[in-house]
């Protein structure tokens, strides 16, 4: 039975990406910051274990890695993502914020490679998937603003393609996905998919990934999205 381990498990995609793994006989380790709020993780059939984790602690990180030593991962989806303070534009921007945003979407998803890096090459898949944004498209911002979001995205998508280069050699395969505008507490009530398309598509991205494919940037439905 393959094995994934994802980040950000407590709603919206990471919740959908538990239960459609689950559903398909993988051993799901599924990881949120507080486990009194896995209510919908543990409504889930299959085996599905819940985890404690915050990935922009880095103690949480390397503590969650220590107690899975020894544990086979095939595929580490790193999910956990925060959008930050909207609306903050040139002359308003917060640091603090940004900070706290790239603690989260880019140092949390490098951190986690490298404290399960053992587990993974222990793994007969060797896959990581890293769950961005077309916002991190340099070549699609045509409406700037977003600060914040937008360079944590970019720096995820730069840092991940390092990733894959570095792991290639060692039969990884590494897929950066955009999961489309999709209905969850980030993507608002008018976004246009639901989690349910976002999840299968993205599962079919991740299931065709090989070395040979490994650091694109894919559209949940397969696309390639320029950097």
């Amino acid at each position: 039975m393959p094995s994934v381990l994802i980040t950000g498990s407590g709603r919206g995609i990471g919740v959908e990406l538990a239960r459609q793994y689950a559903a398909a006989d993988w051993t799901v380790y599924a990881t949120l910051r507080n486990t009194d709020r896995a209510a919908a993780l543990l409504a889930i059939q299959g085996d599905v274990k819940v985890l404690e984790l915050d990935v922009a602690d880095p103690e949480s990180i390397t503590t969650l890695a220590g107690r899975m030593a020894g544990t086979p991962i095939d595929l580490l989806i790193n999910n956990a993502g925060i959008y930050g303070p909207r609306g903050l534009g040139l002359g308003g921007l917060s640091y603090g914020d940004w900070e706290q945003v790239l603690a989260v979407n880019t140092l949390g998803p490098v951190r986690m490679v490298e404290a399960f890096l053992e587990h993974l090459r222990a793994g007969e898949q060797k896959k990581i998937a890293a769950i961005t944004s077309k916002m991190g498209s340099i070549a699609e911002n045509t409406s700037g603003a977003n600060y914040i979001y937008r360079s944590s995205k970019a720096a995820l998508n730069a840092t991940m393609k390092s990733v894959a280069l570095d792991l290639k050699g060692e039969g990884f395969s590494v897929a950066i996905i955009h999961p489309g505008w999709v209905r969850t507490d980030m993507g608002g009530p008018n976004a246009l998919i639901e989690p349910r398309q976002s999840v299968q598509g993205m599962r079919r991205v991740i299931e065709a990934a090989t070395p040979a494919t490994t650091g694109r940037f894919y559209n949940y439905d397969g696309t390639e999205i320029p950097w």
